[in-house]
């Protein structure tokens, strides 16, 4: 589900923007788990912390709406969250990129052995997934399952194992 910067007199919104394969991700499920992830019915502030769904097109603004009422009916209670068109997406500063990770001083390390360059780190999915654990996303669970394809030495997958709680 695009979710990039909204512009709106000068006011940027921040934000995420998620690349998905539509052959194994549907923007449907994408709505699922962003309505999942939030408190939808709080006020939406303008600007910089505004909640929203962003669509391309047609068919995505109609889907998004209908998710909306769906949840709205699910909970019983009016969905505050923004829908509105996606209009531009610009990228955080560097220092916002994989801020998570950075602060982990050996698991930035080991993630700078494999991507020396930042915007190859910035670009890995590994950092991402690591950057999510660090931030206390995903579950024992699901690290067990993808350890390994994280490219980490045996000693930090250990650390890593054990800096993840759930």
């Amino acid at each position: 589900m695009p979710s990039p910067t909204y512009h709106n007199i000068g006011d940027h919104t921040e934000t995420v923007q998620v690349d998905y394969d539509p052959n194994l991700t549907s923007y449907g499920q994408l709505l699922d788990v962003f309505w999942n992830s939030h408190e939808p019915t709080r006020r939406s502030r303008p600007g910089q912390y505004m909640k929203a769904v962003f669509y391309q097109n047609e068919q995505q603004r109609e889907l998004a709406l209908a998710s909306k009422v769906a949840v709205e009916k699910k909970i019983g209670s009016t969905v505050k969250t923004e829908i509105v068109p996606l209009q531009a997406f610009t990228m955080a500063e560097d220092y916002h990129q994989k801020f998570t990770l950075k602060g982990h001083k050996g698991l930035k390390k080991e993630m700078m052995r494999i991507y020396p360059r930042h915007q190859d780190l910035v670009d890995s999915t590994a950092a991402a997934r690591l950057n999510g654990y660090l931030g206390g996303y995903g579950s024992k669970e699901q690290l067990a399952k993808e350890i390994e394809s994280l490219g980490l030495s045996a000693e930090a997958e250990k650390a890593l194992a054990e800096m993840v709680r759930r």
